[in-house]
């Protein structure tokens, strides 16, 4: 059940534009920080100060897992079986990396601070007590971090090969750390075998087969990217590497100044919410009809406008055949204000609703991307928007 947020006295201030976007306290803190945080991020839509953009460097096929092949296309997943544990192949980082610089060109271009990840080689194998594992890559810093107002959240992923993904943001935390953010890790998974369901099989909803999940409840695990933040309301979709447990753990860590919604998701391979469900602006929501129902959205959000995706346009090339990503990614757009959203130039049919809905859609190549994990919001973690906490609801 969703908890309503207690508003007092006090945490009402951080909707007072005289904290000129350094929240000095909210509903929940458990300290108050004596320096304005280099970190601090709301929502989805507040102007872009400062991002972290995803890294090819070290870039490794991950080990073949459940987890892994259950949440891909079934075109690319041959590729993914044959291939594992291996590097990436130059070409496709070339071509890759190509539209990652002409990214990064725009965010600078739009003023925008860019901060990169250490360089990582995840070709090497690692062991746990149970389990031995190769790594994956950093290209999108999105999943295993959630960044709530001045506090960076690390995420208890469920992939094996990304349990040591963090290494290559150390430097930049500690950073962060120094001079005034919060640092904060969910708990350490065991990734043990008790967390999967290795009977698991793609289920088919169209024929009324109930819901099935790669990972159970034996302990919390969560992707950040399952979550979207819209002030004092985040949006999640239970998922492939999302649990119960994962999501109750953010609630609980969040506390009552929150609320989190859980939002059905009608994909039969659920995961990340922003190929779903993007919130682009105050009022208004990007929604994909196929893996969401409308009519089944939480009812805080009967007063925005509804923004029904259109059907993603189609693609060619072996690098959109052997993308990790769903055609829906499409989506997956990340918002460098109220206005602006960086959009795949790929999708004219997108790029001209969202003209329709009144933005301004920055068009970029990026389907090359797509075999790494995914697009621009993917590919990105905010670190700094310019904005106060608010409710929006």
């Amino acid at each position: 059940m969703d908890r309503e947020p207690q508003i007092t006295a006090d945490s009402a201030l951080i909707d007072d534009a005289s904290t000129k976007g350094f929240s000095e306290g909210y509903e929940g803190r458990r300290d108050i920080p004596a320096t304005r945080s280099p970190v601090m991020a709301w929502n989805e839509w507040d102007p872009l100060e400062e991002v972290i953009v995803g890294s090819l460097d070290g870039a490794t096929i991950p080990t073949h897992h459940l987890t892994v092949i259950f949440n891909l296309p079934r075109a690319a997943q041959p590729f993914y079986r044959f291939a594992s544990g291996w590097k990436y192949p130059k070409f496709m980082k070339k071509l890759a990396q190509a539209e990652l610089d002409n990214f990064i060109s725009i965010l600078a271009g739009e003023g925008v601070k860019v901060r990169r990840p250490d360089s990582v080689d995840f070709s090497k194998k690692f062991k746990a007590p149970r389990w031995t594992s190769r790594g994956f890559c950093v290209a999108c810093p999105r999943d295993p971090y959630l960044v709530i107002g001045d506090e960076i959240i690390e995420s208890p992923m469920c992939w094996r090969s990304r349990y040591f993904e963090g290494d290559a943001y150390r430097s930049l935390f500690k950073e962060y750390f120094r001079n005034g953010a919060r640092w904060t890790s969910a708990p350490r998974p065991q990734l043990t075998d008790d967390l999967y369901n290795y009977d698991y099989r793609v289920p088919n909803l169209k024929a009324g087969e109930p819901m099935q999940f790669t990972v159970n409840e034996f302990e919390p695990v969560f992707d950040a990217a399952d979550f979207v933040r819209c002030g004092r309301d985040l949006f999640v979709t239970r998922s492939n590497v999302t649990n119960l447990m994962g999501i109750e753990w953010l609630r609980r860590h969040l506390g009552p100044g929150f609320r989190i919604h859980e939002i059905e998701s009608r994909c039969p391979q659920p995961m990340h919410i922003d190929s779903s469900f993007m919130p682009l602006a105050p009022g208004k929501v990007l929604v994909n009809p196929d893996y969401i129902d409308v009519e089944k959205l939480p009812a805080v959000l009967k007063k925005w406008d509804v923004l029904i995706a259109p059907r993603p346009d189609p693609v060619s090339g072996f690098m959109s055949k052997i993308s990790m990503c769903s055609p829906w990614t499409s989506i997956n757009v990340l918002a460098i204000d109220e206005k602006k959203i960086v959009v795949d130039q790929s999708q004219p049919t997108l790029i001209k609703a969202l003209k329709d809905w009144g933005f301004d859609p920055i068009p970029a190549p990026f389907l090359s991307y797509g075999p790494f994990g995914g697009s621009f919001h993917c590919a990105t973690l905010d670190v700094r928007r310019r904005g106060v906490l608010k409710s929006y609801f």
